[in-house]
């Protein structure tokens, strides 16, 4: 499976797309359309090690509902991010079972190297 969830207004996300040969080969989940399930969160939770990891501290809301404040748990951050879907890290990048979460410059060539 090759799949990139994204944000299709974010410029990174389309930056980063482009570089993949514009998607060539990828479905592309816009996560503003069509929100991450469950089964999918868990799928990529299994395969990073924790929610966390998946977990966007960039996101405006972050800090406008006080949760840089508080003290989070996996539950929060699962919850959190099935809530709202700018709590993504972004893009999720998979390639088969390997998951690449976050536009860091290190993130994207380790998902490049393995195409």
């Amino acid at each position: 499976m090759k799949k990139i969830y994204h944000l299709s207004s974010c410029k990174t996300c389309q930056k980063i797309i482009a570089e993949l040969h514009n998607g060539a080969g990828f479905e592309l989940q816009d996560i503003k359309q069509q929100t991450i399930s469950e089964t999918e969160l868990d799928w990529l939770r299994e395969r990073t090690g924790s929610y966390e990891s998946l977990f966007s501290r960039k996101a405006m809301k972050f800090r406008s509902m006080g949760l840089h404040e508080r003290s989070l748990s996996e539950a929060d951050y699962r919850q959190l991010i099935l809530s709202e879907y700018t709590f993504l890290k972004r893009p999720v990048i998979v390639i088969g079972d390997t998951v690449f979460a976050g536009n860091a410059k290190t993130t994207i060539q380790a998902a490049k190297a393995m195409l």
